[in-house]
Formats: structure tokens, sequence, C-alpha cells
């Protein structure tokens, strides 16, 4: 996955962006000062990132924060597990710089 270029659409787009490398630090916190959408790789890390996204869903303080998982075009499993645990999106990292505007507006829509 192209991480940095990401991280660089992101902020060109005048997002604030802090990159997690311990996906557990997303759940600490009362949630007041927390992200607004979670961008989850669901391959580059060790963790599973499908139970942290149910753990997030689960929570009182993280609940509303939108999630959009994304994965290689051959992990479509890994991103049928991602949607099951409460992902907003699930996309193919292919997909995702292309229409990152896009999968922000959506997943951010209220419901």
């Amino acid at each position: 996955m192209p991480g940095s270029q990401l991280v660089n659409r992101l902020q060109d787009l005048q997002y604030r962006v802090q990159v997690v490398t311990d996906p557990g630090e997303l759940l600490v916190g009362d949630g007041r000062a927390g992200p607004m959408l979670i961008l989850a790789d669901l391959v580059s890390t060790r963790a599973d990132i499908c139970a942290l996204i149910k753990q997030l869903r689960n929570g009182p303080a993280t609940a509303h924060v939108p999630v959009i998982a994304f994965a290689d075009d051959s992990e479509l499993a890994l991103q049928a597990a991602a949607r099951a645990a409460g992902a907003a999106l699930a996309v193919s990292d292919s997909a995702l710089l292309t229409h990152l505007e896009q999968f922000i507006e959506r997943a951010l829509q209220v419901e």
C-alpha cells in the first residue's frame, strides 16, 4: 500500500493526519480528542485489525468513528471480515487513493 502517498494525499486535502503504529492506541482515551475517521490497513500490521474494529464499534467513546479498511485486491475475505466487524467501508488499496475523497465523504455521512 502506498502509505506515504495516502498520508500526503490526506494532508493535501487539509486533513490533520496521525499515523498510529500500535493499533491499540486507538482504543485509549475518552474519545473527546480522538479521530473523526480511521483508515485501517488490514495487512501491514500483525495486529488483528478486524478485532480492533469490532472493539471500536462496541466502545461508547469510539462507536461513532467511521472506519475505512483497505487491503490488497486479492484479500477479498479480509475485506469482508472488516465489513462484518463494523467498518463503514472496506476497499481495495488500489482504489483507495483514486477514490479517497468519495470514500471519506461516504464514511462520514450521518445515517
